[in-house]
């Protein structure tokens, strides 16, 4: 029998929402939705309504903006967004990665409203319930965007994966956990453990 603490929220299609019907939504469509306190994002003209957030996601979440604030903002080299926050990639997919990372070069995609083109490093952070889709859609979402790193991170295995593009698609750079420190060309020597973003 499943009990409430083993049902995880689902990213689904966002089929119930008025608009020109899925596979032709672009960014003025999904600006038009009234505000409902859902978060959506557009991944091949398709609206999807991402899933609410759990504490093991927000706790990381916070971490990882925190550290990445510090390592980043802090030193200069750029700006940290955490979620929402509406990135629209070149090829017109609307994504609200959990932090997204703009170095000082590509700064320039930064408007008032929200960012429009490639991050440097984006970062999802993995649940039961959105993890396939953050492996498969979202991943080649951001390849085609061109988005040079991706970091996929799981706060049940405490575990960090990042990906780094070449030619065009992801190749992992391994699964670091615990003591380990990440290998980034965005952010090099980056001195935070992966166990610190779970602790």
């Amino acid at each position: 029998m499943t009990t409430s603490s083993e049902i995880f929220p689902m990213t689904v299609r966002a089929d119930h929402v008025c608009g020109p019907g899925q596979g032709g939504w672009t960014y003025q469509d999904y600006a038009a939705i009234p505000e409902d306190g859902k978060r959506y994002e557009i991944i091949d003209g398709v609206l999807y309504m991402a899933a609410a957030p759990n504490i093991a996601h927000q706790a990381a979440a916070m971490r990882f903006t925190m550290y990445l604030g510090i390592h980043v903002e802090l030193a200069g080299l750029g700006q940290v967004f955490p979620a929402p926050c509406d990135v629209e990639l070149p090829m017109g997919d609307t994504v609200q990665p959990d932090i997204t990372v703009v170095l000082n070069a590509n700064l320039g995609i930064v408007t008032p409203g929200r960012i429009r083109g490639t991050p440097d490093l984006v970062i999802e952070i993995l649940s039961p319930g959105t993890a396939g889709r953050d492996r498969r859609t979202k991943q080649d979402a951001y390849a085609r965007a061109g988005v040079p790193e991706y970091w996929l991170a799981d706060p049940y295995a405490q575990t960090i994966e990042p990906l780094t593009l070449e030619g065009g698609e992801y190749r992992s750079l391994g699964v670091f956990t615990g003591v380990a420190t990440l290998p980034s060309l965005v952010v090099p020597d980056l001195p935070v453990k992966v166990e610190q973003f779970f602790a």
